[in-house]
């Protein structure tokens, strides 16, 4: 299913396809199209390019994994999203390597590496559909 944003100015055909879906292929997703989604993460800008983002992958092949990051979902998101052929856990460090003082900026370099992994992963015709 396509949805495009109707939007008000024009921007990128990656960000006007965007929507988060609730219904999924059954089929997997290759690992080459996964490391290229993770590397454009990698990639983003980040506070002293600490780069505290971390993300914990489960694919469904993985039945224990992908049961276990399904687990930590809400019942609502659960029922659905267990039928992802991948689960991204993202979590983040939250001090500085260099310093061990708190990194204020975490959460929002967490959602640019977020931002960057959702359009690369748009590129290859593969959704996603972030929970808080």
């Amino acid at each position: 299913m396509k949805k495009n944003a109707k939007t008000t100015h024009p921007i990128h055909d990656l960000m006007e396809r965007r929507w988060s879906p609730r219904a999924f292929s059954e089929r997997p997703v290759e690992p080459a199209m996964l490391g290229s989604v993770f590397e454009a993460a990698r990639w983003s800008a980040s506070c002293y390019n600490e780069q505290p983002w971390r993300f914990i992958v489960a694919a469904r092949e993985d039945d224990k994994a992908h049961g276990q990051l399904s687990g930590c979902l809400v019942e609502a998101n659960r029922v659905w999203a267990a039928a992802a052929p991948v689960l991204v856990l993202c979590v983040v460090k939250r001090t500085f390597t260099h310093n061990g003082n708190p990194n204020r900026c975490t959460w929002h370099d967490l959602g640019a590496a977020t931002a960057q992994l959702t359009l690369q992963a748009m590129s290859f015709g593969l959704y996603v559909h972030p929970m808080a």
